[in-house]
């Protein structure tokens, strides 16, 4: 049986309110019924990406306002949540310099994993990473929506729901102050490998890193063990590839979908909402210090129950989309019809979807139900 997603195109053709993007969003939430998996008083995880320093992509305060509106129509207390990225405090920091506090969301914003990023429950999760250390504020949640902006990825191939929790919803450290996402990154007990007769000692991986774990000391790259979260961010920027991060893709996309799974898996069937924003499809995952251009124009936004049929059909949507000119798809002379996604990461993303596919999280056949004009009430506007 298909999973059903409801689907509102970011097109806007009349000049009215009722018509807009946004009012299209609030019919899409006006047709889910919330009551069906929030309870009265229950605390609601409204799990998304608070953004980087020179990111700028994220989902906008507007459409988390929404959301919560929504869930406290319900009965519900939602609170706007991430995992620690870079050091805490700065990330609530760089969370209200994005506009996202509790004055514009309506609601608590924290982090799940607290502001030193060690809370953490441990949850089984299967073969390669035996158990994960979920955030302990999203573990002890009853009911979790996951509002994703959904781009490319560097690891992944592309962020969307599945790895905005594989990755956001666990600790970022264990309770020692070890790396617990970078568990994901990383094979088992390996670190960072500095490569010195490639390296050319630009600083880039030194300037880039959130956690000051690298240093240039006397003409060499030294690295902190003891602080460093294994966030590859610095494997990421060298174009030297003087440091490589010790694991394959295979390996870190099923990683991903098993550290997924184990989020999932401390919630009650039915219980998470998944909305999958398909704006501003830059190729870089929104963690990172910069926003490139877009690869494809704004496609709309998806909700589903399913973590799976909704991550299968945003990237369906992004593929079969038109590349932008004057993007890093126009730089690698994607065409229509290619898979521009991994054309662009040089990774492919259905591995870690087929992956979350295969741990019986959901399924990959959908139904798509598009929200038209006709769909939205007279009236609407405005509230």
């Amino acid at each position: 049986m298909k999973s059903k997603i409801y689907f509102a195109d970011a097109r806007v053709k009349s000049y009215d309110y009722k018509y807009s993007f946004v009012a299209k969003f609030e019919q899409i939430l006006q047709m889910i019924d919330f009551k069906a998996f929030i309870q009265k008083n229950d605390y609601v995880a409204i799990k998304t990406h608070l953004g980087s320093y020179g990111a700028h992509r994220i989902v906008r305060p507007i459409f988390l306002k929404k959301v919560v509106d929504r869930v406290k129509e319900a009965g519900g207390r939602p609170f706007v949540t991430d995992t620690v990225r870079i050091p805490g405090l700065e990330y609530l920091d760089v969370a209200n310099m994005e506009g996202i506090n509790h004055l514009s969301v309506g609601a608590p914003v924290i982090l799940a994993d607290g502001i030193f990023g060690r809370d953490q429950i441990k949850v089984k999760s299967g073969p390669i990473l035996k158990e994960i250390g979920v955030a302990s504020a999203i573990y002890y949640a009853p009911a979790m929506i996951v509002v994703s902006h959904c781009k490319g990825h560097i690891g992944a191939g592309y962020g969307g729901a599945i790895k905005n929790l594989g990755m956001g919803g666990i600790s970022c450290k264990d309770h020692h102050g070890e790396a617990e996402r970078g568990r994901i990154h990383f094979e088992q007990n390996k670190h960072l490998e500095w490569l010195e007769a490639k390296c050319i000692r630009c600083g880039q991986c030194v300037d880039v890193c959130p956690h000051g774990a690298i240093k240039l000391i006397d003409d060499s790259i030294v690295i902190d063990k003891s602080i460093c979260v294994k966030c590859a961010r610095c494997s990421r920027v060298c174009e030297q590839k003087a440091l490589v991060v010790p694991i394959t893709e295979e390996g870190f996309q099923k990683g991903l979908a098993e550290s997924a799974y184990a989020v999932v898996s401390t919630f009650e069937k039915g219980r998470i909402l998944y909305i999958n924003f398909i704006t501003e499809v830059q190729p870089e995952c929104d963690c990172m210090p910069v926003a490139d251009t877009p690869l494809v124009q704004d496609q709309g936004v998806m909700v589903s129950h399913d973590i799976v049929a909704i991550d299968q059909a945003t990237i369906d949507m992004i593929n079969g989309a038109e590349p932008l000119p004057q993007s890093k798809a126009a730089d690698k002379n994607v065409k229509k019809g290619d898979n521009i996604l991994k054309a662009v990461t040089g990774k492919d993303a259905q591995l870690h979807i087929d992956a979350a596919y295969e741990l019986g999280m959901g399924n990959k056949e959908y139904e798509l139900i598009t929200i038209t004009e006709k769909d939205i009430p007279e009236g609407e506007e405005g509230h």
